[in-house]
């Protein structure tokens, strides 16, 4: 069989499949990628075709000719012993039912062992099964079990009966055959169990990775490799996801968001294959989904477009035929302008197609919300939803439509962790607009990542707001002066598309353009980021009044006035914990020099006290350096108190972890910069608030005081009643502290310990640690 006829061998290559096709196809993938080849260049370059080439890298082509293989081994450079190897699985091909087991969720479930189908008996172990793997890699509560397989009220032995059900599956997942030594399994979590499998083991994980593949090329050069990733992300697809399982487990809020990210990935495969003039290719799967979606209107404009594209016009317009007439009678609505301009599309072909992204899409489940589209072409009776529709005074004609607002700056690239906040804020795009909060105010110490959460949280969650994002820069705690309200307000009127003349006048009346703020936002769905907020009056102006509309405030502030007045949910930022510190080490210095020296990676992340700002920094340093991470340890070991001169980069002062402290710091009234200093020469870790009203010399109320402001700018750590400072911020207070006010403060300290049981509440139990030994060495 030749190469190019094999492609027809094997239709579909789905997770996990790679156990069974062997390892001629990934390795010569991954050689072709250290070539730095894209497949047309690679297939072209040997001599056989790109689809011959894409069949032998899917596993297609089981066992390609050996004249292929040398052709490709010197395109590629390939090594004598890399070429050997390759020919030696070519000749043996792949075992047959000895892989691992891969578990299909999207359409009915299906657990197979290689290719073979593992039947799965009895109704328990089946919703077990598929809510384990609609979680995955999450782990799936005890209380989410219990709903599911009991959906009428769990029996009273049901603890005893999930242990059975776990069992159960263990052993349908268990071991079979010599190539499955880590086979997935079912692990016990605090709170629950886990399905434990790489992603690719699940078709939704594997469909999960390759839709953000195709959603991080936004190129026109990388339009060819998006649409080969969507098309093989699609692929996974063989119906509703768990189409065959009960209808508690289909409403799962897992299963929807699936089924949300599958609309999500036609619409972006449909637009990309306009943009190749394959419209046809896309036809099929729009035809298919719209009989899913009966009132999606995106789906059905692109389907329009496609059988349009193909030459279907009759087909296209009995396609908003069917669809105008479904919404009158099921919902009493119009069509939306974004199909409306399909429809004239198909009208007037010589017309320039809408300009609109997958990522403009509405959510699913929302069908008769309006989703406005940016297209080139509107009807003449219609205004766009951003254009303020008053004539300018001087007569002239009104300028273009506004295009939404994109003004989310640069994600974070190496961003590890925070997955429970990141499921607090999407509970800002919960499906049910009852349980759906307006404002989430991201509150931390500085350089411990509130910016970095909210950016890669706004990227991520950009499609569901189809209207545009917003974002400002409050300057709360920054050098340059904090910006008003009503200079903020006057940046987002422009980019909505607020003509000059309507406008406040300058100085800009804030009352004035937060009314017309709010206009400009009602019935739309857009994210407004307020980063670096330095109080909630700062804040308040620039909230919306439309319930479409999120808003995600960063502070280095509690900001609990938003939280009591205004509804807004708190996510407080601590310290990365040790893992999550090393991986973001790793992402920066690199994974393998990290996992080289571990224990220094973790004595790196220990010295930096978990804050992501010292990590970064530290790992550039090391990257600048080409300096070992041991090496790089005992430097900052033996800086001391002098660490903070360490943790900062040449010529950047933003790169600094004493910059950040100093912004924070010298917002403080005297009084609790005092305290601050003070906290310092802490003996212990933490103290209470009579330890620290003996250390500064005040009354115990003025201390709660001022410990209450330094916990509110995120300067001190308070829990359960103490106040202590982190390791960072412990030396950034000694270096300011006077070697006077530092030997009076001991003093004060070492003399309350001595006056005994009378004062016995400020000394011993209050500061932890043996102090007072310390404390006067030190004096």
């Amino acid at each position: 069989m030749s190469d190019t006829a094999s492609a027809t061998a094997d239709p579909q290559v789905g997770p996990g499949d790679e156990d069974e096709r062997g390892t001629v196809g990934p390795r010569i993938q991954s050689f072709r990628r250290r070539a730095g080849l894209s497949q047309e260049a690679a297939a072209s370059r040997a001599g056989i075709s790109t689809r011959a080439l894409r069949d032998i890298e899917r596993g297609r082509a089981r066992r390609p000719r050996v004249h292929t293989l040398r052709s490709l081994a010197g395109t590629l450079g390939l090594s004598d012993d890399e070429l050997a190897g390759l020919l030696a699985d070519a000749r043996t091909g792949p075992p047959r039912d000895t892989g691992r087991p891969s578990l299909l969720i999207l359409g009915p479930l299906v657990l197979r062992r290689g290719r073979t189908p593992v039947p799965v008996a009895g109704p328990m172990l089946r919703r077990l099964l598929g809510l384990l793997a609609l979680k995955h890699p999450e782990p799936a509560t005890q209380q989410e079990i219990t709903d599911i397989l009991w959906p009428s009220g769990p029996p009273r032995s049901h603890p005893s009966l999930i242990h059975t059900y776990v069992t159960q599956t263990r052993r349908l997942l268990g071991p079979c055959g010599p190539r499955s030594a880590r086979p997935p399994t079912v692990v016990r979590t605090p709170t629950g169990y886990r399905l434990e499998a790489s992603r690719n083991r699940v078709d939704l994980g594997h469909f999960d990775e390759l839709l953000a593949r195709a959603e991080r090329l936004h190129d026109a050069s990388d339009l060819e490799a998006r649409y080969a990733s969507l098309t093989e992300a699609l692929r996974c697809w063989r119906g509703p996801v768990l189409a065959d399982a009960d209808p508690v487990l289909r409403r799962h809020p897992a299963a929807v968001a699936a089924d949300e990210r599958r609309v999500r990935a036609a619409l972006l495969h449909a637009d990309t294959a306009l943009l190749l003039r394959r419209s046809g290719e896309a036809v099929p799967l729009l035809a298919d989904l719209v009989n899913t979606e009966p009132l999606h209107e995106g789906l059905h404009a692109r389907l329009i477009l496609a059988l349009a594209g193909s030459g279907e016009q009759a087909a296209a317009l009995q396609v908003f035929t069917r669809l105008r007439d479904r919404l009158d009678e099921e919902l009493g609505i119009e069509p939306g302008t974004e199909i409306r301009a399909a429809h004239l599309r198909v009208l007037r072909p010589r017309q320039p197609v809408p300009r609109r992204t997958a990522h403009q899409a509405p959510a699913h489940g929302e069908p008769a919300h309006r989703t406005e589209s940016h297209p080139t072409e509107t009807h003449p009776t219609e205004s766009h939803p951003t254009e303020i529709s008053r004539a300018p005074a001087d007569g002239t004609a009104p300028a273009g439509p506004t295009p939404p607002p994109a003004q989310l700056p640069l994600g974070a690239r190496s961003f590890v962790g925070r997955r429970p906040q990141m499921r607090v804020l999407d509970t800002l795009v919960a499906s049910d607009p009852a349980r759906r909060p307006h404002i989430a105010v991201v509150v931390g110490a500085p350089g411990v990542g509130k910016t970095a959460l909210a950016t890669h949280w706004a990227h991520a969650r950009r499609d569901h707001f189809p209207d545009g994002q917003l974002y400002v820069d409050l300057r709360g705690h920054s050098r340059p002066p904090a910006l008003r309200p009503g200079d903020v307000l006057t940046q987002f009127l422009r980019a909505l598309g607020a003509p000059p003349h309507a406008l406040p006048a300058h100085p800009p009346g804030e009352d004035e353009a937060a009314a017309l703020y709010r206009t400009l936002l009602a019935d739309k769905r857009l994210l407004i980021v307020l980063d670096n907020a330095r109080d909630a009056e700062q804040v308040r102006p620039l909230l919306p009044g439309a319930q479409g509309c999120a808003v995600v405030v960063t502070s280095r502030s509690r900001l609990a006035g938003l939280v009591s007045s205004d509804g807004a949910r708190r996510i407080a930022l601590d310290a990365l914990d040790p893992d999550e510190g090393r991986r973001l080490l790793g992402s920066i210095a690199g994974s393998c020099n990290v996992a080289a020296e571990e224990a220094a990676a973790r004595r790196l992340v220990e010295l930096c006290g978990g804050l992501p700002l010292a990590i970064r920094i530290a790992g550039a340093n090391l990257v600048a350096r080409n300096a070992n991470i041991a090496a790089h340890c005992a430097e900052l070991a033996g800086a001391g108190d002098g660490i903070l001169d360490r943790l900062r980069i040449e010529g950047d002062r933003r790169s600094a972890v004493r910059s950040a402290f100093e912004l924070s710091y010298r917002t403080l009234p005297d009084e609790a910069r005092r305290m601050f200093r003070l906290l310092g020469q802490l003996p212990g870790p933490d103290l209470t608030v009579d330890a620290a009203a003996a250390l500064a010399g005040t009354t115990p109320a003025a201390s709660a005081a001022l410990l209450a402001r330094l916990a509110d700018a995120h300067l001190v750590r308070e829990r359960a009643g103490r106040f202590g400072l982190d390791v960072l911020l412990r030396s950034y207070a000694r270096e300011l502290i006077g070697t006077d006010e530092a030997h009076t403060a001991r003093r004060r300290l070492m003399l309350s310990r001595a006056q005994g049981p009378a004062r016995r509440d400020s000394g011993q139990a209050n500061c932890s640690g043996s102090y007072a030994s310390s404390a006067g060495t030190r004096a």
